[in-house]
């Protein structure tokens, strides 16, 4: 999170205020949507000064920026505790664990059917808002950094060379995820299951011709 701030809140008081801002961000995500969402409605809910505000954010692209990479954070710890929970034994297990966790922020983790990571979804399922595609990073796509993340998690559990041609295969799983994933939220706002379960088919079929 601290790569899209202004300022690294050194003090414990200022991290505490930041996490206010983008909890506060993400609530209002949900009650009034990206386009309504202002800084000085934020900060005062969050009970911060607007001066204090902007020493961390440049704006509120730059606070939805931190809100989007915190939720990658988020999302990538609770897969990692669920596969030392599960200890799944092949990576096709790693697939249904990485897509019930993303469907369960989905239903449950405030602001992430807006800003999930990156990309402003006005409506459940998108399309997204122009220009939000690259939220995480500025020469990266958000999916590419995803993937990229995945990448990192995943690699010792792979009995599988790392290099181009898994980078490629693991993008791609995340586009095709992403895309999948699009259309369960379009035809129920709650994620519609007969989808969710076709979108782990495709993964793990696709990926069983680049993964042992």
């Amino acid at each position: 999170m601290t790569s899209t701030l202004r300022r690294r809140p050194a003090q414990r008081r200022s991290v505490e205020r930041v996490e206010r801002m983008l909890d506060e961000c993400a609530r209002l995500l949900d009650e009034v949507g990206y386009e309504a969402l202002t800084t000085k409605e934020v900060a005062r809910r969050a009970e911060v000064p607007i001066g204090t505000f902007y020493q961390f954010f440049s704006d509120k692209q730059g606070l939805v920026r931190a809100l989007a990479l915190r939720n990658l954070d988020a999302f990538l710890q609770r897969v990692t505790e669920r596969i030392a929970a599960a200890d799944p034994g092949h990576w096709t297990d790693l697939v249904e664990l990485a897509v019930d966790e993303f469907v369960a922020m989905k239903r449950s983790v405030p602001g992430f059917a807006v800003v999930d990571f990156g990309e402003v979804l006005p409506t459940p399922g998108g399309p997204a808002l122009e220009g939000t595609n690259r939220m995480l990073d500025a020469a990266l796509e958000n999916n590419a950094v995803v993937a990229d993340r995945l990448r990192a998690l995943t690699l010792d559990l792979l009995d599988a060379p790392a290099g181009p041609g898994l980078d490629r295969a693991l993008l791609v799983a995340v586009e095709a995820t992403d895309a999948v994933l699009k259309l369960a939220f379009r035809t129920d706002p709650e994620g519609d299951p007969a989808m969710i379960a076709e979108c782990k088919l495709l993964v793990r079929r696709y990926l069983a011709g680049h993964l042992p």
